[in-house]
């Protein structure tokens, strides 16, 4: 049985991390995805100088992004007073319990407002967890698999999306979300995808 969807079918307020935002643009349709989907998708000012360090290292994610925000398909947002503090309290302290910069401010933020946060490393969804429980939890996947993704990208542009986020960004597939994306993408995109647990990567070319 498929896992119930992370995200809602009403419209909703979704903070994306930088892995998220990454994800999104090695899609090739991330304009298409935000347009379908009914939610705000906002990204905090911490995680645009995140992404914005990459440029140093020849990556464009900035630059996408910065086209995303300026059509208006992505807002940037800033913390607020509680906001910082919760900021500060996922950012100092032993390495164990701490947070990059961009998760911490993506689930502070989304603390501090009652938002859904899009966050795709172990650590930071083990954290969130356990200290924010109310604050629901995302990926690049379940945008995807919205029901309103679907009718305007169709299952074949999913599969391409999802393909082009494995290969171009390496894109983590969490591990309720494996079987499904098995079955979009195929056996044969699988067993190409190094970025898919090797056994399962096994398994797709055993069948094929």
């Amino acid at each position: 049985m498929a896992p119930p969807p992370s995200l809602p079918e009403k419209p909703a307020l979704l903070i994306a991390d930088t892995s998220v935002v990454i994800n999104m643009n090695a899609t090739g349709c991330a304009e298409k995805l935000l347009k379908a989907l009914p939610h705000r998708v906002a990204v905090v000012d911490v995680v645009v100088d995140e992404i914005k360090g990459g440029l140093r290292k020849g990556r464009q994610d900035a630059v996408r992004l910065a086209q995303l925000i300026d059509s208006g398909l992505v807002e940037v947002v800033t913390l607020g007073p509680q906001g910082l503090i919760q900021f500060e309290s996922l950012v100092i302290g032993a390495s164990s319990g701490t947070l990059d910069d961009g998760e911490a401010a993506t689930i502070a933020y989304a603390a501090d407002v009652g938002a859904h946060a899009l966050i795709e490393e172990r650590k930071a969804r083990r954290l969130a967890a356990d200290q924010y429980t109310a604050v629901p939890l995302g990926c690049t996947v379940d945008l995807l698999k919205h029901a309103s993704v679907e009718r305007a990208l169709g299952i074949g542009g999913i599969a391409d999306a999802l393909h082009n986020a494995l290969t171009g960004a390496r894109m983590r597939v969490l591990p309720h979300h494996i079987a499904w994306v098995v079955g979009v993408i195929g056996d044969e995109r699988v067993a190409g995808c190094l970025c898919l647990p090797e056994a399962v990567r096994k398994q797709a070319l055993a069948r094929l």
